[in-house]
């Protein structure tokens, strides 16, 4: 009798701790070994299309390209990729833009090693897995009106601190086409002003705060 094949696994993330030390464990599993380690999005495409992992769990956050470019451009390659997202981010639209892009899996880091081991199993086999909290928050985005590209850019500048002038100025829009989507912005979050349109968005993962290099 022949022994199965273990589950090869590509990992992407940009700290390379969290990777070593979540590398060391899976690749204890008898039935697991990485195949690959990358540290941002591009080098998670180069070397998925090298290897050609069974598996693969990648962060949202990382340099080049974000976690849902990273799928997207995977999936666009390899329509049939098995990909887990594993990340610190649980906005419901963070949830939302992983799961459309195409993971099959959305995992927390403070997930327990048992339940990552066993998700890797269920992907492997071809099966999604969605923890229960993730999907009672992608039940409440099912729900909620979705932002268009232009009030995205505006909540994302709103959210760094700057004026309808200032941003006006960055899309080059007149400052009442800004007060036009900030008002649109501002129903569909269904929030009273700016401040609160900000808490809100970056509690649901619509915009993030990103750290200066």
């Amino acid at each position: 009798m022949t022994q199965a094949q273990p589950i090869r696994i590509l990992l992407a993330d940009d700290h390379p701790p969290l990777r070593k030390g979540l590398a060391l464990i899976l690749d204890n599993e008898d039935d697991m070994t990485i195949v690959a380690e990358a540290g941002n999005g591009r080098e998670a495409v180069a070397l998925f299309r090298q290897h050609q992992p069974d598996v693969a769990l990648i962060d949202l956050r990382m340099p080049q390209l974000s976690g849902v470019e990273t799928i997207t451009a995977i999936r666009a390659e390899f329509p049939n990729a098995r990909l887990i997202v594993l990340t610190t981010y649980d906005g419901d639209e963070d949830i939302y833009q992983g799961l459309r892009a195409g993971a099959m899996a959305y995992l927390l880091k403070d997930t327990g090693c048992d339940e990552i081991i066993e998700t890797i199993r269920v992907v492997h086999s071809g099966q999604r897995r969605i923890p229960s909290a993730v999907g009672v928050k992608l039940l409440e985005r099912m729900g909620t009106a979705d932002l268009s590209d232009r009030e995205r850019e505006v909540l994302q500048l709103l959210a760094v601190g700057k004026s309808n002038q200032e941003i006006g100025a960055d899309l080059s829009i007149s400052e009442a086409t800004v007060k036009f989507h900030l008002n649109n912005i501002l129903n569909k979050l269904n929030v009273r002003d700016r401040t609160q349109a900000v808490v809100k968005a970056l509690r649901r993962g619509l915009v993030h705060i990103v750290d200066a290099p």
